[in-house]
């Protein structure tokens, strides 16, 4: 006869045995569930964590053990582009729900030199992450060059410091552009999204309408792509082709003036404001195209974000802008500013004699160059 003991320990070890499964099959079903991120970081030196990141969100920290290990475990809805950045080096891998990447970097190496496996997204995106990371060094040793270059040099030579590397940036980001554009024709899947996705929405403004249109209704469970339709159909409102919105506004004066009181004219929609340095150093050039081309069809509309009426005006005077002026001194908080997606200044549209956008942002020997083209 089983004594009280027996019994009770008879019990406590089936209910062990039946916990040991359901843990199990919980650990089972959940892999499912998640991702996971093995990795190992050599050469680490006074490198003690690995932070994971979603664009410029911080999502995790882990450190690194004595061998240089670590691991991340997340729950992803869809599949996400994030980083692994350790010390300088970023590394881009796209996860899932399911995944189990095995990742491995060498901080010593170039950070488009690391090893994966276990997800396959992932292992597209690798063959991108070094025209990624050739981008990324470039962006950063122009910024470097140009903060070097700009000490101690007056208004005129730093504005033309600036247009030269502006122009740099271009055509690098024009290069960039095309690899990216090559990259997701080759991979119609989200390892092609997300390299789209790094392009610059100012230079690329052509190519990510049309593929944000090529790839609509597809991936609809993803919030990255439902955000990025979103912000491309905002795009395409203000895009190359499309009508100007059309505004009212007030001049000096407190007479009303509306963009539509423009057309058959050229017109250049500028938006500055007198506290802006940049938009000031332009406004000599904008002058200047203004009197060379007034009599063959071209004018320009100032929209200033001022909310200041004494600063604003005495802009307009010392810097000899004839032109018709408007603002509602209301600044950022201004409805034009919404209405044209304004996030920085100097921003301008060249409108045709329709009203319809044929460019955007020309300053300098670029505007004076257009117009040539257009109204010589």
């Amino acid at each position: 006869m089983w004594t009280i003991t027996q019994r009770l320990s008879k019990m406590t070890n089936n209910i062990a045995i039946l916990l040991g499964w359901v843990s199990v099959l919980f650990l089972a079903c959940s892999g499912n569930e998640a991702f996971t991120i093995d990795g190992q970081i050599d050469n680490a030196g006074n490198i003690k964590t690995v932070l994971l990141y979603e664009g410029d969100r911080k999502l995790d920290s882990v450190f690194l053990n004595e061998k240089g290990a670590f691991r991340f475990r997340r729950a992803a809805s869809h599949p996400r582009l994030l980083t692994l950045e350790a010390g300088i080096n970023r590394y881009h891998v796209i996860l899932q729900n399911g995944d189990q990447l095995s990742f491995r970097a060498d901080l010593t190496k170039d950070s488009d030199d690391y090893e994966i496996s276990g997800s396959p997204l992932s292992e597209k995106i690798k063959s991108f992450a070094g025209t990624i990371a050739e981008k990324e060094r470039f962006q950063e040793e122009l910024e470097t060059s140009f903060a070097s270059q700009a000490v101690g040099l007056d208004d005129t030579a730093l504005m033309n410091l600036r247009q030269q590397f502006l122009q740099k940036y271009r055509e690098r980001m024009q290069q960039y552009t095309k690899s990216a554009v090559q990259f997701a024709n080759q991979h119609d899947d989200l390892a092609g999204f997300y390299a789209m996705s790094t392009l610059d929405a100012e230079l690329a403004e052509t190519e990510l309408i049309a593929y944000a249109d090529r790839i609509a209704g597809r991936w609809d469970d993803n919030a990255r792509v439902r955000q990025f339709l979103e912000e491309m159909a905002r795009l395409k409102r203000l895009a190359v082709g499309q009508p100007a919105p059309d505004f009212e506004s007030l001049t000096p004066n407190n007479q009303p003036i509306k963009l539509s009181d423009f057309k058959g004219k050229y017109t250049l929609v500028d938006f500055w404001a007198s506290w802006c340095v940049p938009c000031r150093e332009e406004n000599p050039n904008i002058v200047k195209q203004y009197h060379a081309y007034k009599d063959k069809g071209f004018t320009v509309l100032g929209v200033s974000l001022d909310g200041n009426p004494g600063a604003w005006m005495r802009a307009i005077r010392d810097d000899g802008l004839e032109w018709t002026q408007v603002s509602d001194l209301q600044q950022w908080g201004s409805e034009v500013v919404g209405l044209y997606r304004i996030q920085a200044i100097p921003t301008s549209y060249l409108l045709d004699p329709q009203g319809i956008i044929i460019a955007k942002n020309l300053r300098g020997p670029d505007l004076e160059a257009f117009l040539k083209k257009t109204l010589d």
